[in-house]
């Protein structure tokens, strides 16, 4: 972390939220264009607040926009747009409080996102989510270029990219819990390179997340490695593939584990495991 965290409950009076902690379970950064994020996921288990430290490591400033926004997990772990939210969603959007919501960043300049949560009275046990999207605010256009370009002949149409970077905050209210179980493993193809893949379940009222592992008896070099491998409580299965290590060497088909553990960040804690013959 580059500064200390800061409390919301002090700042802002959030004090409804009958959890017990603020954990961050991801503390590597993300990056996008020039935009260092960091954690890359939130969890609330607390009254307290926590925050997000966010790095402009680009040469010019910059502005970007914060805002939330809602996803959900699909079969395939991919996070597709919610357009008509349930009553989860509704009271997770509702729940939030961060600040500020709009940042100017010169180069090499971190800024503190302070982000916390209040429960609405009667609120029942369980797991709320939503994600976090910190996009950038195109730069405007120097009169001169516009002068420039407005003087040319025919019709010109100039394409500016928005980056953005999306997080999850996981607000966890109540004595929640989850188990998963790994099943069919194999090998398949991916950008023309191999890959395995394998189905999670899980089970219980809370999202499972860690990292996974693929050994082979005997051999130090895993086969597979893959963080950030999460289940969000509103599927209870998904497929999981993650290509072969360059650095393993020689045929993949035969014995192997697969571990899938928390993050060394809470524990490494076993989720599941599974051993499997590959074919």
């Amino acid at each position: 972390m580059l500064c200390k965290s800061l409390s919301l409950r002090t700042r802002w009076g959030v004090a409804a939220l009958a959890l017990a902690t603020a954990a961050i379970a991801a503390p590597a950064p993300v990056e996008a264009n020039d935009l260092l994020v960091a954690p890359t996921r939130v969890v609330l288990e607390g009254s307290r607040g926590t925050q997000v430290i966010l790095n402009n490591i680009g040469t010019e400033e910059a502005t970007y926009r914060i805002s939330l926004e809602l996803r959900r997990m699909t079969a395939d772990g991919g996070l597709e747009e919610v357009e008509i939210p349930n009553e989860i969603e509704e009271a997770a959007l509702g729940m939030i409080r961060y600040a500020p919501r709009r940042v100017v960043l010169p180069p090499n300049q971190p800024q503190a996102i302070r982000i916390g949560a209040r429960a609405p009275e009667g609120l029942p046990d369980g797991e709320y989510r939503v994600h976090m999207l910190f996009r950038a605010i195109p730069r405007p256009r120097p009169a001169a270029e516009q002068q420039d370009a407005a003087s040319g002949e025919g019709f010109q149409i100039r394409l500016i990219p928005i980056y953005g970077v999306t997080i999850p905050i996981i607000v966890r209210h109540g004595s929640l819990s989850a188990t998963a179980a790994i099943a069919n493993p194999r090998i398949v193809g991916e950008n023309g390179g191999q890959a395995i893949a394998f189905d999670v379940s899980r089970q219980g009222d809370r999202s499972t997340y860690g990292q996974v592992t693929i050994t082979r008896p005997g051999v130090d070099v895993p086969l597979a490695r893959a963080r950030g491998v999460a289940v969000y409580p509103e599927i209870g299965h998904r497929s999981v593939t993650i290509p072969v290590s360059e650095e393993f060497q020689g045929s993949i088909a035969g014995p192997v584990r697969i571990q899938y553990r928390e993050p060394d960040s809470v524990g490494g804690g076993l989720i599941a495991e599974v051993e499997a013959v590959l074919r």
